[in-house]
């Protein structure tokens, strides 16, 4: 083969490869924390929202729905602080969190959550009597 026929042969070969189609990762764009949110566990709200209008009679009706609130959050605060002296033995000799306890001791944090904020007048919306499923965020601002 001679010199001319080589560098043929090679510039012929470095077309062909600039002429095949190249492999292109396309990544897709990220989600923000609140799209990942949505999507895997319902509908984010921000609980405490200046809301304007407020029912009279939503007043009234908080006086002896807070009773009945006040009662099984007194129940669940008795229960969560005896789970919280419990876990706390078992961090002190194991080292380690159990997850129910740490469960029972997250739900009524949620849970007096929403009471706080029926029970302040910052918002008309009652909580259920029976604590619901919900998670709690922090947002950096």
């Amino acid at each position: 083969m001679n010199e001319e026929n080589f560098n043929d042969e090679t510039q012929n070969s470095s077309e062909n490869l600039s002429e095949q189609p190249t492999e292109q990762t396309t990544e897709q764009p990220t989600k923000n924390l609140s799209e990942n949110l949505s999507e895997s566990s319902g509908v984010m709200k921000q609980l405490f929202v200046w809301e304007e209008k407020a029912s009279r009679l939503e007043l009234f009706i908080r006086i002896v729905y807070t009773i009945f609130i006040a009662i099984v959050l007194m129940v669940y605060s008795l229960i969560a602080q005896i789970c919280m002296f419990v876990q706390w033995i078992v961090i002190l000799i194991l080292g380690r969190r159990v997850e129910g306890l740490n469960n029972i001791i997250k739900g009524f944090l949620e849970y007096n959550i929403h009471v706080i904020g029926y029970c302040n007048f910052l918002t008309d919306k009652r909580p259920g009597i029976l604590p619901k499923k919900t998670e709690v965020y922090e947002k950096e601002i």
